[in-house]
């Protein structure tokens, strides 16, 4: 197992933060400050250099971030196939997972919840957050496996079908839209619209299907933009916009008649997602198991 010297240097390494480092080790700085000092000492070069308020790994500190990583990667393997000798559901590791919006709140809770109890030894982290990010987080190793949706021409990183999804034009019941009835492709360049942040799948979908029909997002009357699955679902119940929501994620609204669908001809939106590894991740062993475990939960 890595020294204690070792898994602080990984913490400040990877967030090239003293204080960051502190927060996540619930070690206080001075400690954390003699730790990195000690492990300086043992090398005998310096791991960190400070630029202004900020700090930069070394040469050396580069080199040992990336042999602790590798060493990381051999130990939570050793605990696994050690674990699993006499029974798989004793399997023993960590998996770092992360999602996109609809993923995270709509579809995971109830897969992780079932993986949790027939694997209990297996801790569990899930990121939530918008589909570049999620890409960003694998490629930076903070996660072990992304679930994103659609594909992005990333050579670093292996794509595997999971799931599709469709995304449906909604309002609130009070909206005008909501009485309006054969509304064509074109008359959504009329509407009031929100829209998800830049970076979103959601955003992302939209974007393909209009081209597709010859409009353009430019073309789009956008009033607002807001980040995440959540906050566009209340803003719609609060306003008369025109937005698009994951259909998964808005049957309780459409039941309880909150949000109303909104049927324009010729807008077919739906998105495919992927699970996502970096290149050289796809044989360990519960990233393999986890996935598994997902396809067979459809």
């Amino acid at each position: 197992m890595l020294s204690t010297r070792h898994e602080v240097f990984y913490q400040v390494a990877l967030n090239l933060s003293f204080s960051k480092a502190s927060q996540i080790l619930f070690i206080s700085q001075p400690a954390i400050s003699k730790h990195i000092k000690a492990l300086e000492t043992y090398y005998k070069i310096p791991l960190f250099e400070r630029k202004g308020n900020s700090i930069v790994l070394t040469e050396g500190g580069g080199i040992l971030l990336n042999q602790i990583k590798e060493a990381k990667r051999i130990e939570s393997l050793l605990e696994y196939q050690l674990s699993i000798i006499h029974n798989n559901a004793n399997a023993k590791g960590q998996l770092n997972l992360g999602a996109s919006t609809t993923v995270a709140l709509y579809i995971l809770p109830k897969i992780l919840s079932k993986f949790h109890h027939e694997f209990s030894n297996i801790n569990i982290s899930l990121l939530n957050r918008n589909t570049d990010t999620i890409i960003n987080a694998l490629i930076n190793e903070e996660i072990d496996i992304g679930i994103v949706e659609g594909r992005k021409k990333k050579s670093t990183l292996l794509y595997k079908p999971f799931l599709s999804d469709e995304v449906v034009a909604v309002c609130s019941k009070d909206s005008f839209i909501a009485g309006k009835k054969n509304i064509k492709i074109k008359d959504i360049v009329d509407f009031p619209v929100v829209l998800r942040e830049q970076g979103s799948g959601t955003l992302e979908a939209l974007k393909e299907s209009l081209k597709h029909n010859g409009i353009k997002m430019s073309d789009l009357n956008v009033s607002v933009r807001l980040s995440g699955t959540e906050a566009l679902k209340n803003f719609l119940k609060a306003d008369t916009c025109l937005g698009f929501l994951p259909k998964g994620a808005i049957l309780k609204e459409i039941e309880n008649g909150e949000l109303h669908v909104v049927k324009i001809e010729g807008l077919k939106i739906f998105r495919d997602f992927y699970f996502i590894q970096r290149h050289g991740s796809e044989n360990n062993d519960i990233n393999k198991v986890f996935i598994k475990f997902c396809e067979n939960s459809l």
